[in-house]
């Protein structure tokens, strides 16, 4: 198998009850300097590690 030959796994979707979010990749040593985000416009994308934050009023976690 190649590198090419293997799948990347789709970026994770978090919904969230609040309009700015932080965020630090989730892999503790291994995730990325922690960034945040304003959803001022409803969503917003990582630029570390592409995981999507969506603002959802009545979120109580992770769909």
């Amino acid at each position: 198998m190649t590198d090419t030959d293997k799948k990347t796994p789709a970026p994770e979707t978090v919904y969230v009850d609040k309009r700015h979010v932080a965020c630090d990749g989730g892999g503790g040593a291994l995730g990325h300097p922690v960034v945040y985000y304003s959803l001022e416009d409803g969503e917003a994308e990582c630029g570390y590690c592409d995981r999507k934050f969506v603002y959802k009023p009545d979120a109580a976690g992770n769909d």
